[in-house]
């Protein structure tokens, strides 16, 4: 007999294999939420690029289409159909004939289509245009600071800094010196500057000369009147001996004169302050660096003389009036 204690020992290992496939159940599931998010963010694109009206008109046509067709409208399909829906035909190509247009109507729709389109070189020119415009703007925005340092640094101008009004208006830089109560910039009823009046306008005259735009000059004064009426020596020629005298001092202080191309009085046309005609600060000369549309506008035939002032209209000078206007581009203004 054998020795059971020889037999071997057996040891079974037992191996686990790896996990069973899992199918590709999701993929499909990840696409189809991709193609969904797709398809939403291109909704939300469309949405976002369709104007209001043709947005009102795409839902009023789904909540009622009979009234819609029964009322009229150029819609999708105008071109294939003669039933009009609502708002505009977004599949229409520029020279497509819809259906029951005249040759009038035809040439009409295109000539829309062809004035909406804009060649390249006139959007090239009016990108020049506008660039010009921003970069004018600064110019002003710069200079208007400038005079601002000045004024602070200048202990003798600083005290005058609350009679010195700067702010960008449409025709350009406006610079204008009001009157205070117990502190004119001309001695009573005249056109003779006061002292600080001449420094004022000597420094500015050296800022100006640092831009290559050109200017105007008004006079103004309150609803005062003299004595004798318009008849005689009226606030007109006052107003019009401030702006020539305030022309000379900048002359004096070294702006180039060919600068200045409008010296006009407007005597009490254009208040400051409207709601009280005899406020002093109606009394001031007001300086306009010119931007070049208002420059040009100037030089057009026919041109109008714009009242700068606290809303004030337009006027033009009446023929046959008694305004004191000179005007160096040309034919004198009556």
């Amino acid at each position: 007999m054998s020795d059971d204690t020889q037999q071997p020992i057996v040891v079974k290992r037992i191996k686990k294999g790896g996990g069973g496939h899992h199918g590709g159940a999701w993929k499909i599931a990840y696409a189809d939420f991709v193609t969904a998010m797709m398809a939403f963010f291109l909704l939300m694109w469309l949405l976002g690029s369709t104007a209001q009206g043709d947005l009102e008109g795409i839902a009023d046509h789904f909540q009622n289409p009979l009234k819609l067709a029964m009322a009229g409208g150029e819609g999708t399909g105008d071109s294939s159909s003669i039933i009009k829906g609502g708002g505009e035909d977004l599949s229409r190509k520029v020279g497509q004939v819809r259906r029951g247009d005249t040759p009038s109507t035809r040439a009409i729709n295109v000539d829309a289509a062809r004035a909406r389109v804009k060649t390249p070189d006139e959007m090239r020119a009016e990108e020049a245009l506008e660039a010009a415009k921003r970069r004018e703007r600064a110019r002003m925005i710069d200079l208007k600071g400038k005079l601002e340092a000045i004024i602070e640094a200048n202990p003798s101008l600083r005290q005058f800094k609350e009679q010195i009004l700067l702010d960008i208006i449409s025709e350009g830089l406006r610079i204008q010196l009001v009157d205070a109560q117990n502190r004119p910039m001309f001695t009573s009823a005249s056109a003779n500057l006061r002292p600080y009046t001449r420094e004022l306008l000597r420094e500015i005259a050296r800022a100006l000369n640092d831009v290559d735009n050109r200017i105007s000059m008004s006079g103004h004064t309150d609803s005062a009147q003299y004595a004798g009426g318009e008849r005689g020596f009226s606030n007109w020629e006052l107003s019009a001996d401030r702006a020539n005298a305030a022309r000379r001092e900048l002359v004096a202080g070294g702006l180039e004169p060919g600068k200045l191309v409008r010296v006009l009085g407007l005597a009490d046309t254009a208040h400051l302050n409207p709601d009280d005609p005899l406020d002093p600060a109606n009394r001031r000369i007001s300086i306009v660096v010119l931007n070049k549309a208002a420059e040009e506008a100037m030089r057009a035939p026919g041109r109008q003389i714009e009242v700068e002032g606290a809303g004030a209209p337009g006027a033009r000078e009446p023929d046959g009036g008694d305004a004191v206007v000179s005007d160096i581009f040309g034919a004198p203004l009556r």
